[in-house]
């Protein structure tokens, strides 16, 4: 089958029996992918604030991913869009309103997001500045 037990880290062992290889380029490959999918210092974090509080508009949005520009956030929001994890409705108010929403292909993301989420908070005091 591969790789053996006794090579693996005990808590691979689970994973590589999920994705159902054992080759590592071809884990690799998928992490990649991933990665290209989520780049940027953004991304993730506009992902996650939609996943975990709703549908936002662009300013709300713009408030609540500390430190992005107006100008990252469209772009960011876009490259989310033309991807489909993120749909984008112009509203029919005066003055128009646009709402940014995650889509049920964003939605799968939120594994990722929490596993990063538990390991921070597993291992806040190495991430702390010394």
């Amino acid at each position: 089958m591969g790789m053996e037990s006794a090579m693996m880290v005990p808590a691979m062992e689970a994973y590589y029996c999920a994705v159902e290889t054992t080759n590592p380029e071809t884990i690799m490959l998928a992490v990649k992918e991933t990665m290209d999918t989520l780049s940027g210092k953004w991304k993730i974090l506009i992902v996650g604030t939609l996943i975990f509080s709703g549908k936002k508009r662009f300013m709300e949005l713009l408030r609540d991913v500390k430190g992005i520009a107006a100008k990252m956030l469209s772009k960011e929001l876009h490259e989310l869009e033309s991807q489909n994890l993120v749909s984008r409705t112009v509203c029919d108010t005066k003055p128009i309103t646009v709402e940014y929403e995650i889509t049920p292909y964003g939605k799968t993301l939120d594994k990722i997001i929490l596993s990063m989420m538990q390991w921070s908070m597993e291992h806040k005091e190495s991430l702390m500045p010394q």
